[in-house]
Parts: C-alpha cells; sequence; structure tokens
C-alpha cells in the first residue's frame, strides 16, 4: 500500500480531550480520557468490545454530553457548541449509514442538502465522485443492490461531500473482503494527503499498523497511545495484534 499522508506537525491539534468522562447511572463507560490529535493524522482508536470507543466517538461529535471533562473539535467545545462542531465533521458508522431504498445518485443529493451544500455543488460534486468510485453505470442503481465493499466506498465519500476538516469512521472496514479493505484505506490515505483528520475505530490490528498513531482502550480507560512501532517495541511485540493480547486481555 502506497503511503500518500502529509507531514504531520506536533503543535497543530485539531481534535481534544482533558479527562472526558462519561457516566451512565452507576457504570463508567468512559474514564476520565486525555489525548490529542493532529491535523491530517490517521489517528486508530481501539478496543474491545464494551471498552468505551464508541461512546467516546459519540461525544467527540456532538451527539451525546459528557458527564465531565472537556473535548474540543476543530477549535469548539463539545458541549457548548455541538452544532458547530456538527457541521466541520463527517461520521460513517459501523452499520451502513446509506438508504438503500434510493439509487446512488439520489443518496449523494440527499446528502448534500442535509450537509447545506447548494445544488450546483451538489452537481458538480455527484459527477467527481461517481468518476472517481468508477460508479457511474450504477448511479441510477438502488444503493442496496450493490456489493458491501462497494457501499461502504461510498458511505465513505459521502461522509466528505461537504468538506468537513474531520471524519469518524467507526469500524468502516467490517465484514469486508481483504482486497476491499486495502481499496478503502487508499481512500482514507487520500483523504489524509488532503488535510482531512481521521478518527478510525477498527477490530482489524493489521489496519492499526495503517495509523500514524493508535490508543488501546480498556474498561473506560486509554492504557496506550503512541505510533504503531513504537507501542509494538514497548511491549516486546511482533505486531499489533499482540500489542491488543497484552494490554486487553492480559496475555
Amino acid at each position: 500500500m502506497t503511503n500518500v499522508k502529509n507531514t504531520i506537525t506536533m503543535n497543530n491539534n485539531i481534535i481534544s480531550t482533558d479527562h472526558l468522562t462519561k457516566i451512565f447511572g452507576k457504570f463508567t463507560a468512559v474514564n476520565a480520557i486525555s489525548f490529542e490529535v493532529r491535523k491530517g493524522e490517521i489517528f486508530g482508536f481501539l478496543g474491545a468490545n464494551g471498552a468505551g470507543k464508541t461512546t467516546a466517538l459519540k461525544m467527540l461529535t456532538g451527539l451525546l454530553m459528557p458527564t465531565s471533562g472537556v473535548a474540543t473539535v476543530a477549535g469548539y467545545d463539545v458541549r457548548k457548541n455541538p452544532d458547530q462542531v456538527k457541521r466541520r465533521i463527517g461520521y460513517m458508522s459501523q452499520k451502513f449509514s446509506l438508504y438503500e431504498d434510493l439509487t446512488v445518485r439520489e443518496n449523494i443529493r440527499l446528502f448534500g442538502g442535509i450537509y447545506g451544500l447548494k445544488m450546483t455543488e451538489i452537481r458538480s460534486k455527484t459527477t467527481d465522485l461517481l468518476q472517481k468510485l468508477q460508479l457511474e453505470p450504477e448511479a441510477d442503481k438502488l444503493v442496496g443492490s450493490l456489493p458491501l465493499g462497494w457501499k461502504q466506498k461510498l458511505a465513505f465519500s459521502v461522509a466528505l461531500l461537504h468538506d468537513p476538516q474531520i471524519v469518524f469512521l467507526d469500524e468502516p472496514t467490517s465484514g469486508v473482503d481483504p482486497i476491499t479493505r486495502r481499496q478503502f484505506w487508499e481512500l482514507i490515505y487520500e483523504a489524509a494527503a488532503e488535510g482531512v483528520t481521521l478518527m478510525v475505530t477498527t477490530h482489524y490490528m493489521d489496519e492499526a499498523e495503517y495509523c500514524d498513531r493508535v490508543s488501546i482502550m480498556v474498561d473506560g480507560k486509554i492504557e496506550a497511545l503512541d505510533t504503531p512501532r513504537a507501542m509494538k517495541a514497548g511491549f516486546q511485540a511482533t505486531d499489533m495484534d499482540e500489542v491488543f493480547r497484552k494490554l486487553a486481555r492480559g496475555e
């Protein structure tokens, strides 16, 4: 895979959290996490099921209010300015996020309108997106008829339609074949090369190797955060799967 990412500067943070916490009743889902993400960075946000990463993403996207702590995204406080945050981000959930009973073209037009784009922009971006994904022959087919890999690549491209500063990807390659996963990551690299910041959750530990830095959550806390190379060296591990097993499962 060709790495075409931008050089990342050390003092150019676009996401910042300080003791960010979310409590549901007596259960602490996210426990005082603090980290920063730099502009143009591909940041892996890893953890086992129930570790708290999805709850953390919901707070960072303005969908869930923190119980305590501070988080800023694109310069805006997620508690005080959630609408400003939402205007500057894209989001792709682990469940397919487009409408399967609409055509490819109709989905693009719909989300372009939701993102506040003018019709001239929507037409232009539709043409560019269809060409980039080589989906012109399928433009007027129902999205539900497309193979899963094509659906996921389309969903990611639609999340970028309004030129967001940050895109949150919650297990975007879940269930797709290895070749499609590699193609999907090429799209991620292209977006990062254009200055977009990407925060990615994944269960595939080989994908952690593609990230600039990785954090690993265990029971609501961030237990490790570093580059994949430094993390493997620190844990004397041959790959990120071994690092994850040592941290999350105590192996």
